[in-house]
């Protein structure tokens, strides 16, 4: 056999022998692709869980005041709702103390957070006429958008099943940060064009106040929101004003 016959003759073995290996390979990396999409984990803003230390002990104090009954009144979510209890207190005293209000909101909730409170005796027991929900921004730095509002749909479905004769008005996230190119402020308000299709504007309504917040050019003041995130009593008034209207109409009242 000639040089050039044999070197012929290895290059075609050497060929056939890559071919069934790159086979070999794709077929590998196909089965890795499969087995990571089976063990993605569900999306975690509608897995309800708890916290511990002074979390549950609001939550369990939550539970002894709806036990009281006289619960007309109820608003949801983080710590932009506890503020209703503090740089909001002259407020809330003037729209909501004299409605049977109980204020539901904790410091650092998520939409996961909400929902188990929901389970564990938050609203067991009482027929509210009206609740307003306002939840997700703490889910923006993990969360997507699509994310954050499955886990918003989820509380609203909660509350539909556990409360079917209360009006739930749910409003859009806050906006958040100095103007409209946050990071954060991006995945809230593309979350809000979601929660906005849960409304069927006979249970469920929803009403998005964020532009009171704001300038013309989306700009967010510190004489708004000081840390650009949580409200100060101006902001609160802004917000009690705001969906006044709304609110009086879903229980009933005369506007």
């Amino acid at each position: 056999m000639t040089v050039s016959r044999r070197a012929l003759l290895l290059a075609l073995l050497f060929a056939g022998a890559l071919l069934p290996a790159s086979l070999v390979g794709q077929e590998a990396k196909t089965e890795v692709k499969a087995e990571a999409k089976a063990e993605a984990k569900p999306n975690d803003a509608v897995v309800p869980v708890p916290k511990e230390g002074g979390w549950m002990m609001r939550h369990e104090n939550f539970n002894k005041r709806v036990k009281e009954g006289k619960v007309d009144l109820l608003l949801i979510g983080d710590s932009i709702t506890q503020g209703w209890e503090g740089a909001g207190k002259k407020v809330w005293e003037e729209f909501y103390a004299k409605r049977n209000a109980v204020n539901l909101g904790i410091g650092g909730d998520r939409t996961q957070h909400v929902l188990w409170r929901l389970d564990h005796g938050n609203i067991d027991g009482i027929k509210p006429k009206a609740a307003v929900l306002m939840i997700g921004t703490n889910n923006s730095g993990s969360n997507s958008s699509e994310q954050i509002a499955e886990g918003v749909k989820a509380i609203v479905d909660k509350l539909k099943t556990k409360l079917p004769e209360t009006k739930i008005l749910v409003l859009a996230v806050f906006p958040r940060g100095a103007n409209k190119d946050d990071p954060r402020r991006k995945v809230n308000t593309a979350a809000n064009e979601i929660i906005a299709k849960l409304a069927d504007d006979k249970q469920v309504f929803f009403l998005d106040i964020g532009p009171k917040f704001v300038a013309e050019d989306g700009t967010l003041s510190k004489e708004i929101m000081p840390d650009l995130l949580h409200l100060n009593e101006k902001s609160y008034r802004i917000w009690a004003d705001s969906i006044e209207g709304k609110l009086a109409q879903l229980m009933g009242e005369k506007s």
